[in-house]
């Protein structure tokens, strides 16, 4: 798997892409959502059949696994070793820690939810790092300016003055890289 060495190198290869097979990378992040999911009711299932005792719940689990790989094969296409499990436990774990969190917060404990949620948040980081070839924690050095004038002048300002996460180590920096290239509310 080849490495990605910038968002403006990424943005083009994503261009490309769409050229030849549209994808829009907001509605993978979307399907990301669908496939944790997916995975949570894969658990479900077997818990509620160990519960119960009843085989049916059982005898579902492979529907919702074909769903699921069927849906991370759109995500995921190609690999090599063992990202696509890597990949999938990266996702469960992301929306596990997110689920104690939500109990953290509904308890009163905000300080430990919030420390939760930036959890949750940096293993999904960490799966859009792998599978944007951006292994080791790497994340690409510029970003994509915005096309309008104002917006522009912005991301520009952005790009001059990076977060200070950027500078906490690879963690920091996928966090900042998804923040500003996996956005859902860009149409």
């Amino acid at each position: 798997m080849k490495k990605i060495e910038s968002v403006q190198e990424f943005v083009e290869k994503l261009d490309a892409a769409k050229k030849v097979n549209p994808k829009d990378l907001s509605s993978d992040q979307d399907l990301t959502i669908g496939i944790m999911n997916l995975i949570s009711i894969e658990e479900h299932l077997m818990f509620s059949g160990a519960k119960t005792g009843k085989h049916e719940y059982y005898d579902l689990i492979n529907e919702v696994r074909e769903m699921r790989k069927n849906a991370m094969l759109k995500i995921i296409p190609a690999y090599e070793g063992e990202v696509w499990c890597i990949s999938k436990h990266l996702l469960a774990a992301a929306m596990r820690v997110f689920e104690v969190g939500t109990k953290a917060l509904a308890a009163g404990d905000k300080q430990t939810a919030y420390d939760l949620f930036d959890q949750s948040y940096g293993l999904y980081c960490m799966f859009w790092g792998l599978n944007m070839g951006m292994l080791g924690g790497e994340a690409p050095k510029s970003k994509p300016l915005a096309k309008t004038g104002n917006q522009k002048k912005e991301r520009a300002k952005e790009v001059q003055t990076e977060p200070e996460t950027t500078k906490k180590g690879g963690m920091g920096k996928l966090k900042a890289w998804v923040k500003n290239a996996v956005n859902c509310c860009i149409e």
